[in-house]
């Protein structure tokens, strides 16, 4: 809870007294406790070590315990633990779930623990720290199964398993998942509606493990259900969760497009959030528009338009723009350039295929006006390794996009399409038939005549195999009458 709201909480159990006489001795300890509390709150900010000590000194003027001794308690923990003190932040929260069973009520409470939870798991930096939450997440839970507070209990352990699951403790967070799904559920093994909310961010939770262990199977099976939960109004973080693992797991098989939609929805989910993880989501997004080998602008939509300046995503969209055009140097002078693009493990695991989609283009575009040509050249051009040109071309090959054989001996490419020859055959006959037309019109005519009339079946010209040498011709032109000259 908020400094703020530490004013404006009142017990919902306060109880009035009508009594006309008081003891003076007593209104004169409360004042000190308040004054001594408000003290505190205002050396927060100039002298957080002093006003540690003030908070603490409160719980030690009350008579017994109360709602004041609990604020100040809250206000010390915060302090200790942003001044990196997390065993005595530990030790006194510890005695702060002792004032939730008399001192304050039950709601107060929760929401009091359940907000603090919340404000070290956001300050936690470094190991000490997240040492320092397990502590408070083992605490609030040994202090509210004994209270039978089923709705905390919910909420820590799911705070538990998120701090397990960053450090990648499978085996724990497995266990942990099972006791948080039995526990939302009714006797009969089916998910209880009234916990919709809780068992959704649990689905979320798991499915995050299974995307990261890359247990694809169960994955898909655990998503499909997921999205079949309709009992919960979700929060759009957890549904942005929930996306992008799905999207992953489209990656993981290749598909595209589905993996297309769910990055999509997982951004405009994290994005209603206000959640950081929207730009790393809009990646991904950008991602499969390469895979897809879309033309479409994937910031035409409203949701991406406003991000599509942004200097976050800028090496990425430059990607997208290059690939678009076909521009193979480009593509690749963005990549080197941006080498953190990299940093995140999912685009370096699937640029790959987006790079070998690219060069793939630029060779097919490269090598199409010529029918023979080194390997070492076409690396050079693609400024790539020479193997790595074998390679495509080999895949090409046998693909039957490209119809031809490698030289591995002298690394050349020799094309062996017989497109060149039907081209010249269909040059041949329509020479011919012109020579044909030539000879019936102007043979007994006047102008010009065909002196000879043995051109060759192949043309005047033209090499069947492509050679380019020109072959004999004996042509010759004449005036009318007599005159000829060759």
């Amino acid at each position: 809870m908020s400094d703020d709201e530490d004013f404006m909480q009142e017990s919902d159990e306060e109880q009035y007294d009508f009594e006309y006489e008081e003891d003076e001795d007593e209104d004169s300890g409360d004042v000190d406790i308040e004054n001594k509390y408000y003290n505190a709150k205002q050396l927060k900010l100039n002298n957080p070590e002093e006003a540690v000590d003030e908070f603490l000194g409160i719980p030690q003027l009350e008579p017994e315990k109360g709602e004041l001794g609990f604020k100040g308690l809250k206000q010390a923990i915060k302090l200790e633990f942003k001044l990196g003190r997390y065993n005595e932040a530990a030790n006194h929260f510890e005695e702060l779930l002792t004032y939730v069973k008399s001192a304050v009520t039950r709601n107060y409470s929760e929401k009091s623990i359940n907000n603090m939870l919340d404000y070290i798991e956001k300050g936690a930096d470094g190991n000490d720290a997240v040492q320092s939450m397990e502590k408070f997440y083992s605490l609030t839970l040994q202090s509210f199964q004994s209270t039978n507070n089923e709705r905390l209990w919910l909420k820590t352990n799911i705070k538990l398993v998120k701090l397990l699951l960053d450090r990648k403790e499978y085996a724990t967070v497995a266990k942990k998942l099972r006791d948080l799904h039995k526990a939302c559920q009714k006797e009969d093994g089916t998910d209880d509606p009234s916990k919709g909310t809780y068992s959704l961010e649990i689905y979320a939770l798991e499915i995050q493990m299974l995307s990261e262990t890359k247990n694809n199977k169960q994955l898909k099976a655990l998503y499909q259900r997921a999205l079949k939960v309709k009992s919960a109004v979700p929060h759009p973080r957890i549904m942005g969760i929930i996306r992008e693992c799905g999207g992953k797991m489209h990656m993981s098989e290749e598909n595209w497009k589905e993996a297309q939609g769910d990055f999509f929805e997982s951004f405009r989910n994290y994005d209603e959030a206000g959640s950081l993880q929207r730009i790393q989501v809009l990646k991904y997004l950008l991602l499969t528009t390469m895979l897809m080998k879309s033309d479409i602008n994937p910031f035409d939509s409203q949701e991406t338009k406003p991000y599509q300046s942004d200097p976050r995503i800028s090496a990425m969209t430059e990607l997208v723009n290059a690939y678009q055009r076909d521009d193979v140097r480009g593509y690749e002078k963005v990549l080197q350039s941006n080498q953190d693009i990299l940093a995140d493990p999912f685009i370096a695991e699937n640029i790959d295929e987006v790079t070998r989609n690219m060069r793939t283009k630029g060779i097919v575009k490269l090598i199409a006006p010529y029918t023979r040509m080194k390997l070492d050249w076409i690396a050079q051009q693609l400024k790539v390794s020479q193997d790595e040109v074998q390679d495509i071309l080999g895949f090409l090959i046998v693909d039957g996009k490209v119809d031809g054989r490698i030289d591995q001996r002298d690394g050349i490419l020799e094309i062996t399409s017989t497109a060149d020859a039907e081209r010249i055959r269909a040059m041949s006959k329509l020479t011919n038939s012109v020579a044909d037309l030539f000879a019936t019109v102007f043979q007994d005519g006047d102008g010009f005549r065909n002196s000879d009339q043995n051109i060759g079946a192949d043309g005047p010209g033209f090499d069947v195999e492509g050679t380019g040498r020109m072959g004999k011709s004996h042509s010759r032109r004449t005036k009318p009458g007599s005159h000829v000259w060759g």
